[in-house]
């Protein structure tokens, strides 16, 4: 987390900075779309390769904003620093400054002190933002493609504690394609087998870029992230995956290795895209 004496010069407005993340093609708040273009254009962005850096602070005023940079790199190290527990002052060029939106895409748990307290700004009378409402995390009382993909994020990110929780003689380990499971009514099941296929199909027809992700994980194996159309997927290329639906309100539904998962997270490990 920065610290909130960091500030960025935005539009001549010094920002308190509170945190950052990244939007590239391998690693892109997965709230703001199920790849890296529809993420880029929840926010107004050309999907450029270099991808940018989101910096979410506060004005003098108060008031939330993310500012866009396209300096990924001083992004990246201060959101390493932090992760550390070191300090970093992040502080990016003017002339990086891409946009400077309204909002937070994202729930920010802290504040600048010596402000008021974070709200939207004011829009003003011939401002982009008077056009554009300001950006705003996803409500946490329904259920719908952001809710599933934050869902699938917060698996990867505890995917040992959600392992623990399944018994793999809970569900069958037969090809999904053709088997039964014990473990999912019918419906449920023709949600993972469309999953599946949908998962197949990209390796032959590339998807837009992020829809399939790779990141480390223990040992020798990697994590897996796939979404799409009303569905997201966390893997790891050892042992199983979990698939969750727009359809089935949060509901984690877990699919067993058997024959022919194996092959699909292996082919999607080699496709997929990796951080540099």
């Amino acid at each position: 987390m920065a610290g909130t004496d960091d500030a960025v010069t935005a539009d001549d407005d010094a920002l308190y900075v509170l945190t950052a993340v990244l939007l590239t093609p391998a690693k892109f708040p997965s709230v703001l779309g199920d790849d890296y273009p529809e993420a880029c254009a929840a926010l107004g962005l050309a999907p450029l390769a270099a991808g940018y850096g989101l910096v979410l602070g506060q004005d003098g005023d108060g008031a939330r904003w993310t500012v866009v940079v396209d300096d990924v790199s001083l992004v990246a190290v201060a959101i390493a620093s932090w992760d550390c527990g070191m300090e970093y002052d992040l502080s990016p060029d003017e002339r990086t400054v891409v946009a400077a939106l309204p909002g937070w895409p994202l729930a920010v748990a802290v504040a600048a002190p010596g402000v008021p307290a974070p709200h939207d700004p004011e829009p003003g009378p011939d401002s982009e933002e008077s056009v554009r409402p300001p950006l705003a995390p996803p409500a946490s009382d329904t259920w719908g493609p952001a809710q599933r993909r934050l869902g699938a994020d917060e698996i990867a990110l505890q995917w040992a504690v959600w392992r623990a929780q399944i018994d793999d003689a809970d569900f069958a380990t037969d090809d999904p394609e053709g088997g039964s499971s014990d473990r999912a009514e019918e419906e449920p099941l023709a949600g993972v087998r469309r999953v599946l296929a949908e998962a197949r199909a990209y390796v032959d027809t590339p998807p837009p870029m992020g829809r399939v992700r790779s990141s480390f994980a223990s040992g020798d194996a990697r994590t897996l992230r796939a979404d799409g159309p009303g569905w997201s997927m966390v893997a790891r290329t050892d042992d199983i995956a979990f698939v969750l639906l727009d359809e089935e309100p949060g509901e984690v539904l877990p699919v067993g290795r058997g024959p022919a998962l194996p092959a699909l997270l292996e082919a999607l490990d080699k496709m997929a895209v990796r951080p540099s």
